[in-house]
């Protein structure tokens, strides 16, 4: 009896205690219901200190958008602070709503997202008539799905089978509206209706700041989604950073506000017998007035769409210069910030040398560390082709990617700043007999696996297509916890997406890890990133260096060196011998997976999103690899650089420092 009187009171009193602290605890999510009336996301990315820098700038650029009288788009942008401390915002209203209705929503959403998300370095919160969003990182003109809320509706529309055709029908035809608009908002709004009587009103609307291939890329990702978040309920909404969703059963914008528009249902009603009649009497002459009445019109639009096009170009182009500049802008550092991080680019903060130039350790006035590389003062890129490139490594983003963080330019400098990756690259710990022992096995396949996702991201999934070309042990760094980050994209390619291959007249790269179409034939495609993949597993697996080494009296490369014991079912022989643990099934099937993608044949290589499912399930069928290339004939593990205007199409350099001295990219 008294266990049991004790027990209820250390209960009641652990209750007591919840309850006292848990309205001081912040919550990373907000209350994302369809009833809430506000959603909130506070990232992990990073925290900030009470009172720093960081929180100053924040809570002025925040509060800005909310007191601006004279922007009424609804659409709010800006960046505030240096290095460290620059925070990008971006504020954005319903495109109905007035300039009163938004600063009120934009000021109750900044005070609520600074209360439950303090100390973040990045948040967004939804509102149900704004958003607001803020970010150490750059966010201005790139499109951003995450992070992602469904609000689906509880309630069920009244005729389901007529209702879905009709509500996919008027998002898309708002989807397609919302994009292509020449007003800045970016919004569309409207309704139609169900047959029976029921009416859906929605508006679809993204971020002006990204462009309109973008903005229609996110919509409609976002009506795809409505089918399995909000599948036969009669509302819901799709919120996403740059773009969202909405639609009710009842008007909830206002009517008379632009962009506004009654979107016919799918489903016409057959005519009626006595109509039916009438117009088969008076085919012949309809059918007169409409070829007239087609040809004037095509002569007229023609004429039109002409002056429409051209004007439409010149806007486009001067809102693409202007969105460029802000984005550079972001990314710009002082000279001076990063002079004295680096303590004057002294020798001592030197982490290695390369031909593009030498790479410096530094730490920001915050204690931030960054790896700052200087390129060589006598380079051929402009200040305007160094500064696009900037442009574009930068929006790629991805936790197995090194970080760019922003770059300085100052009387001939060129200076590339990244996030800092503290135990330097793969190529040490695979080939340094003091370091080989801290891979273990399942380090290994991890190592593996990230890079993977990584290339599948690269060829696939970011804005850009971009081949590396230069897939080596020495250009994966790994972070703290042994996480690898792809660096040094000076030798990648920028594809369009609908590009698969392309040629050049000069072969870049370094010998052995290189696919032969490119070495013999200078065509390189996604596959050639593949083929370097592939040489990579097996030099983690086997801790030898694809360069030759004797086996015996026979002197071999590593490629045919695993191809004969795989061929001898002696694939043992090929794993590490400092492996003394592990899952040999997966050992084997990593074999398996790396013979695959070096195979001779470009066709037979598998793709990025092919190699992470094989790596990720059991049950994906993996088919015979075929002979490798023979790389004897070449000098393997030679650097070969120039440029695509060089008159000699081999320029090789037989570096063989290069694996150590350029891990951050050019």
């Amino acid at each position: 009896m008294g266990s049991s009187r004790s027990m209820l009171f250390f209960i009641n009193l652990a209750i007591i205690i919840l309850n006292l602290v848990a309205p001081t605890i912040s919550q990373d999510d907000g209350p994302c219901t369809p009833t809430a009336d506000y959603c909130w996301k506070c990232s992990n990315t990073g925290t900030y200190t009470a009172g720093d820098k960081y929180e100053e700038n924040l809570n002025s650029l925040l509060y800005s958008f909310s007191s601006n009288t004279q922007n009424n788009s609804g659409f709010y942008s800006s960046s505030k602070g240096q290095d460290s401390n620059k925070i990008n915002a971006i504020a954005l209203c319903r495109g109905d709503l007035s300039l009163k209705s938004c600063q009120a929503c934009l000021n109750t959403s900044t005070e609520i997202l600074l209360q439950n998300c303090s100390t973040h370095k990045e948040a967004i919160i939804w509102a149900e008539p704004c958003m607001v969003r803020y970010s150490h990182d750059v966010i201005f003109g790139i499109e951003q799905t995450d992070p992602l809320k469904h609000l689906p509706s509880p309630n069920y529309p009244k005729n389901p089978q007529q209702f879905e055709p009709v509500l996919t029908h008027l998002l898309g035809n708002l989807s397609d509206t919302a994009a292509s608009t020449n007003s800045p908002k970016k919004f569309a709004a409207g309704h139609s209706t169900v047959p029976g009587g029921e009416t859906i009103y929605a508006l679809a609307q993204c971020t002006p700041d990204i462009d309109k291939q973008n903005c229609s890329s996110c919509l409609k990702q976002s009506v795809t989604e409505i089918q399995t978040c909000c599948g036969r309920k009669n509302g819901g909404r799709v919120l996403k950073p740059s773009c969202n969703l909405r639609y009710e059963n009842n008007s909830f914008y206002a009517s008379t506000a632009d962009s506004v528009v009654d979107i016919p249902a799918p489903f016409l009603a057959a005519p009626a017998p006595e109509e039916a009649k009438k117009k088969s009497n008076t085919k012949q002459t309809v059918i007169i007035i409409v070829v007239v009445l087609v040809v004037f019109v095509t002569i007229f639009s023609s004429i039109c769409f002409f002056f429409r096009v051209k004007k439409r170009r010149v806007k486009l182009e001067q809102d693409e210069n202007s969105e460029d500049v802000s984005l550079v802008e972001s990314l710009q550092y002082d000279f001076e910030t990063i002079r004295s991080a680096t303590d004057d680019f002294s020798d001592a903060n030197k982490l290695g040398q390369g031909g593009f130039g030498a790479v410096y350790k530094g730490t920001l006035a915050n204690g931030t560390y960054i790896a700052v590389k200087r390129l060589s003062k006598n380079s051929e890129q402009g200040e305007r082709e160094f500064k696009t490139e900037v442009t574009l490594v930068a929006q790629l983003q991805h936790r197995n990617l090194v970080r760019l963080l922003g770059f300085c330019l100052k009387a001939g400098e060129r200076i590339l700043i990244y996030e800092y990756v503290p135990k330097t690259s793969l190529n040490h710990f695979i080939f340094d007999p003091i370091d080989q022992p801290h891979l273990d096995w399942e380090t290994r396949y991890k190592i593996i696996g990230g890079i993977a996702r990584e290339l599948l991201y690269l060829h696939e999934d970011s804005r850009l297509r971009i081949i590396h070309r230069d897939l080596k042990p020495s250009n994966i760094l790994l972070d703290e916890d042994m996480n690898p980050k792809i660096a040094d994209f000076g030798m990648a390619r920028l594809f369009m997406m609908d590009q698969t291959q392309g040629d050049t007249k000069t072969i870049v790269g370094t010998y052995g890890y290189m696919a032969p179409e490119y070495v013999g034939h200078g065509r390189f495609s996604v596959k050639s990133d593949v083929f370097s993949f592939g040489v990579l597993v097996l030099e983690i697996l086997s801790g030898k260096r694809i360069s030759s080494f004797r086996n015996g009296d026979n002197e071999e490369d590593l490629l045919s060196y695993a191809w004969r014991n795989w061929r001898n079912d002696t694939v043992a022989n090929i794993m590490d011998p400092k492996l003394t643990t592990g899952l040999g099934i997966e050992m084997m099937r990593c074999i398996h997976i790396g013979l695959l993608c070096v195979q001779e044949n470009v066709a037979s290589r598998p793709s990025m999103a092919s190699v992470v499912s094989m790596l990720n399930s059991y049950s994906v069928t993996l088919s015979l690899p075929s002979r490798p290339p023979y790389y004897l004939q070449y000098n393997s593990g030679s650097d070969i650089t120039g440029s695509d205007e060089s008159k000699n199409p081999m320029d090789v350099s037989g570096n063989k420092n290069s694996d150590f001295t350029e891990p951050y990219a050019r």
